[in-house]
């Protein structure tokens, strides 16, 4: 008989962190230590078998995290379920899925790199979902590992209130195990697999930053929670109960990041940190959670983790595997059984609980029911990532989840007229596992196109269909999501008159159309009716707005998308015959064509933010390289021999860039980099893309 579920002893978490800082070594020694395997394995390992969570063949070739995988361990009394989230930028949206649903996650760090961009980047996620976390400082045992530098960086850059909770024993090939500052307690980390944790007394040489390190806690501790701020003041002793319940709730709220050290790889440190996972991260039902309710103007409710309240659950991801769909859920409230009907919120349909499991990595455990708080998986249910289940009499919706537009595509067809078939069911498969992952048919070029978050990711897709469903691709040129939009006011008068037989078409628009600044919200187009005394019938105002918004999916000069414009109709006529919607929505549209060209359009192209490091004595050429790609350098800074540089570069020159790199720097150089705004192209390529554009328009008209 499992042991009774109680949702004080659960804990939903997540690992996170820059691509190579070792997150998936530690889930690893997680699993292990958490008796779900009894041999570790290494990611790039000589075993050939690679590492448990990375269980697609692609994740053990290239090494890295693709998929989250999903999976639950028991540590002392505890049940940890634990989502391992891949660190490269171009699987965010595996990121965003997965904070969507943790209740808290351990922010991985390289020792020696440090906070890096990519580290930034899930920082920022984690703020946006209110995710609690730890900081755990990973890879002490490299050459020029400084945790206490990382601790820094973690104050400065990412502006987070990181205080030290542990100080390493020894450095790079002397890293032997950790203080803890709580405890006061030395520890060693001893065993072929670090199993056997050794207490020893603090080591005299390192007996004063412990006792400085110890009074920085107790410090930062002091300054967020009033009780030991007292104690502190009156220099009374603080209890390690009083730490931990403190560091617990300032964790909680926010307001602190504890620091924890290891190395993974050399298995030390790794039981600390599950540790401080159990004393510091949030149960499920701490973590204030709510849902929006869709029939009173989705007013926010929260949702209470409690068996007897009505079903809430959210699906987070889903997965492909021989026996059909993988639907992964987190129960926010309610009870889950087998053989229940729920009720999809988004499509209003009802289906039947066939078959409820737990899921490790790819093996997994029938269940007959599920409680709040819990993460297991469902078979043979037909839905989309980010939709919500209930049971009959519940009517709310989960908060969607934030999905970034696609900054790259492009024409993919099969090799062979023979796997068309193949062809079609591998993108439907992949359009509804990854909502980033986008495919459409481009009608004049009759290509399919597909598009994503950058070239590895697509380039990941198209080597999964080779694998999963046999079907060689012709890849086409990568192509750039450009935008136009429009940099000066100007104002439109447009008639729009057509007599045939009968009654004719009659619409008269005039008004304005000006530049806009880049929304935070993502909103690119507004329209503002100002037209008074019935000059045009209000009946016909949403005709005008259809039209100059479908105008603008397609801009005249370079064909893409025409951004941030905001539309003013200020006047217009009508007929009481001839003036239809059709007649008001072919007009705006006339107008908009016309008035573009006065408006002065330009061209923007995505610029992505990029940060090679390179050992220092090639931060010329990198430089170099860099400048040639029409890159802005922002920041370059040095890390115990290497050279990082951070810089804004158009996504149009990264094409090649990584051979181009590995050349340059005799496969020693790295980069990672994400999208990160729009800005205006200069006037050469402007006119480049103008020129082809025409040029492909006038080949399609002959």
């Amino acid at each position: 008989m499992s042991k009774k579920w109680d949702i004080n002893l659960v804990r939903n978490i997540g690992i996170s962190a820059h691509i190579d800082s070792g997150k998936t070594t530690l889930s690893e020694r997680i699993l292990f230590y958490g008796g779900k395997i009894h041999a570790i394995h290494e990611v790039k390992g000589k075993d050939g078998v690679g590492a448990t969570m990375d269980f697609m063949d692609l994740e053990r070739e290239k090494g890295i995290t693709i998929q989250s995988a999903c999976t639950q361990v028991t540590w002392k009394d505890f049940t940890i379920n634990l989502i391992d989230t891949p660190g490269h930028v171009d699987f965010t949206v595996e990121v965003e899925r997965s904070l969507r649903v943790l209740d808290g996650a351990i922010l991985v760090l390289c020792g020696v790199a440090g906070v890096q961009s990519q580290s930034i980047t899930v920082d920022r996620q984690m703020k946006r979902y209110g995710v609690p976390r730890l900081a755990f400082v990973n890879k002490l045992d490299r050459q020029g590992a400084n945790p206490f530098r990382v601790q820094e960086a973690l104050v400065e850059k990412l502006k987070l209130n990181a205080v030290m909770y542990q100080v390493p024993i020894g450095l790079e090939e002397n890293h032997k195990g950790i203080i803890d500052l709580v405890q006061m307690k030395a520890f060693l980390n001893e065993g072929s697999q670090g199993e056997t944790i050794t207490e020893i007394p603090i080591p005299e040489e390192l007996k004063n930053q412990v006792n400085d390190y110890r009074q920085r806690l107790i410090e930062k501790l002091a300054d967020v929670d009033e009780g030991i701020g007292e104690k502190f003041l009156m220099e009374e002793e603080i209890s390690v109960d009083e730490i931990k319940a403190a560091t617990r709730k300032a964790v909680i709220s926010l307001k602190l990041v504890p620091v924890f050290c290891g190395s993974a790889f050399k298995n030390k440190g790794v039981q600390h940190v599950l540790d401080g996972v159990t004393n510091y991260l949030p149960t499920p039902a701490e973590k204030k959670e709510f849902a929006l309710d869709l029939e009173n103007n989705e007013a926010k409710i929260d949702l209470i983790p409690d068996e007897k309240k009505p079903l809430v659950a959210l699906a987070f991801k889903l997965q492909d595997t021989p026996f059909g769909q993988l639907t992964f859920l987190r129960i926010y409230q309610g009870l889950l059984t087998k053989g229940d009907f729920i009720i999809n919120t988004t499509t209003k349909k009802s289906v039947k609980v066939p078959r409820v499991v737990r899921m490790h990595a790819e093996d997994m455990k029938d269940l007959d029911h599920a409680s709040a708080g819990d993460i297991v998986a469902l078979f043979g249910i037909d839905c989309a990532s980010g939709d919500t289940f209930v049971h009959d009499g519940t009517d709310v919706a989960m908060q969607s989840m934030h999905v970034p537009d696609p900054v790259i595509s492009l024409a993919i067809s099969p090799k062979d007229k023979s796997s068309q078939n193949n062809f079609s069911k591998a993108l439907q498969k992949f359009r509804k596992e990854d909502p980033t992952f986008r495919v459409y048919r481009d009608e004049e070029s009759a290509e399919t196109i597909i598009q994503g978050m950058g070239e590895l990711h697509l380039e990941i897709y198209v080597e999964r269909m080779k694998r999963e469903f046999g079907c060689e691709v012709n890849v086409g040129q990568p192509q750039v999501a450009y935008r136009e939009t429009i940099t000066r006011e100007a104002e439109y008068d447009y008639q729009h008159k057509k007599q045939t037989g009968g009654s004719g078409q009659y619409a008269k628009v005039v008004g304005k159309v000006v530049p806009m600044e880049p929304r935070e919200d993502g909103v690119t187009f507004t329209f503002e009716n100002k037209v008074v005394g019935g000059r045009i019938p209000r009946e016909f105002i949403p005709a005008v707005e259809e039209g100059f918004k479908e105008q603008c999916a397609k801009g005249p000069l370079i064909g893409f998308p025409i951004v941030n414009i905001q539309v003013e109709l200020n006047d217009g006529a009508y007929h009481d015959v001839d003036s239809s919607y059709m007649a008001f929505k072919i007009c705006a549209m006339a107008a908009m064509r016309e008035v573009y060209q006065q408006a002065k359009p330009a061209v923007l192209e995505p610029i992505m933010k990029l940060e090679t490091t390179v050992p220092d004595e090639y931060q010329g050429s990198a430089t170099g390289q860099i400048n040639q790609r029409r890159g802005v350098i922002i920041n370059t800074s040095a890390i115990e021999g290497s050279a990082v540089i951070e810089a804004h570069v158009p996504l149009s020159e990264m094409f090649g860039y990584s051979t181009d790199l590995r050349s340059a720097t005799k496969g020693k150089g790295e980069f990672s980099m994400e999208f990160s705004h729009y800005s205006q192209a200069p006037r050469n390529i402007q006119e480049d893309l103008a020129k082809k554009y025409q040029a492909k328009r006038a080949a399609e008209n002959k």
